[in-house]
């Protein structure tokens, strides 16, 4: 990961002190399996790596700052790859990462990066937390996470609050890439909503398990334009 001083003069640059946010350290969960800085050739290192280039020439084309991952159903390694992009992403010196997790009804990012899940993304949407409570640093580098905060009902009718977009449009000015980890599209209609949120999306296939007509119902739901590229994903599933 880069240097702390890094990531703190790239978020005074548009208008955010790292300082607000409380440090964790990047402490993962011994089953996770995450990009190695220290290892760039190997495995997820390396494809990652090229995930984060070709999304790079997107954005040189195309104003990007706000990506959904999500996945035609459950199982097929969505959190896997949003995490391992938004670890690849903060690598990058003067890249502060968001990753956020709007999975309120089967979050995981706690766990993965075995951090207090409470308060974050429902809190701060209730009224509950501000924002320098809920995003939480990860070491000493450039990542940030927002866990998805405390157990919610009723998620979609959450994630339809105005408050939803105006956070994203905040979020979107102060870091310079932000990662969606949202539900698969077969289990509930907040991927679909939160489509509509931000400037495009991946779409994740677990190799040997992704039925073909079930991505191509994903691609349609979603809106062909809208979807940046499809993650062909071997690993564990989350």
């Amino acid at each position: 990961m880069t240097r702390n001083t890094a990531a703190g003069t790239a978020l005074a640059g548009i208008g955010l002190n790292c300082d607000t946010f409380r440090t964790v350290p990047f402490r993962p969960s011994p089953n996770a399996v995450l990009v190695d800085p220290l290892r760039p050739l190997e495995t997820p290192s390396e494809e990652f790596g090229t995930l984060r280039t070709n999304l790079a020439h997107l954005k040189a084309e195309r104003n990007i700052r706000t990506v959904l991952v999500t996945s035609p159903s459950q199982g097929e390694g969505k959190s896997f790859a949003a995490t391992n992009l938004a670890l690849a992403e903060a690598q990058l010196a003067a890249n502060p990462t968001l990753l956020c997790d709007f999975d309120l009804r089967r979050s995981s990012l706690h766990r993965i990066f075995q951090i207090d899940r409470e308060p974050g993304l429902s809190d701060y949407l209730l009224g509950r937390a501000g924002l320098h409570e809920v995003i939480q640093k990860v070491g000493a580098g450039s990542l940030f996470v927002m866990t998805a905060g405390a157990p919610v009902i009723n998620p979609l009718e959450l994630l339809h609050l105005d408050e939803t977009r105006q956070l994203l449009e905040i979020l979107s000015s102060r870091f310079r890439c932000v990662i969606l980890d949202s539900p698969p599209l077969a289990a509930a209609s907040d991927a679909n909503l939160l489509a509509t949120l931000v400037d495009g999306a991946l779409l994740v296939t677990r190799l040997g398990a992704t039925r073909v007509d079930a991505m191509g119902l994903a691609i349609q739901s979603l809106g062909e334009s809208s979807v940046f590229g499809i993650i062909a994903n071997g690993g564990p599933r989350t």
